[in-house]
């Protein structure tokens, strides 16, 4: 672009690639100039290249000697033997010559009945006579019988 900003403006036809002046407000043309910039990169790659060449080469010897150690070996013996006592507390870990003994228990819930006797209740019966003084209102009942002797006979009672 050129350095004159009133002159020209500058349209830009990207599908047609080109670039075209537009008269100034004068009525003159200017011509413009199209610089390419041109921009430079590198490339930086590796290569492998072969400078020298070794062989490795492996040979294993084998001597025989014969070697005097002693090895010990030892073995455990276990033994189950059947108790079946009661205890009161756990039996710990003991020592008996070269055995260990390792008591193995356990807990048994044991339901037992008896009887228990909580209280007597006692009854007593006794006998006691007293006098006691009181008025009372008694009724009695009597039948008395009064006949009328009929008219010619002896008087008769005709009982029960």
């Amino acid at each position: 672009m050129t350095d004159h900003p009133a002159a020209c403006r500058r349209i830009d036809h990207a599908a047609m690639g080109d670039c075209m002046a537009e008269p100034a407000p004068t009525g003159r043309l200017v011509d413009e100039k199209v610089v390419p910039v041109i921009e430079e990169t590198a490339v930086v790659y590796k290569e492998r290249v072969v400078t020298d060449r070794v062989r490795l080469h492996k040979r294993v010897q084998a001597t025989q000697e014969v070697l005097d150690i002693p090895v010990q070996t030892e073995s455990l013996e276990v033994e189950r033997v059947p108790v079946g006592r009661w205890i009161e507390a756990p039996a710990g870990i003991r020592q008996e010559g070269d055995t260990t003994v390792y008591p193995v228990v356990e807990e048994v819930l044991v339901v037992e009945k008896r009887l228990r006797l909580v209280e007597e209740v006692r009854v007593t019966r006794r006998r006691a006579t007293r006098q006691v003084r009181e008025e009372v209102s008694l009724r009695r009942e009597e039948i008395f019988v009064e006949r009328d002797a009929p008219a010619g006979g002896p008087e008769r009672d005709p009982g029960p």
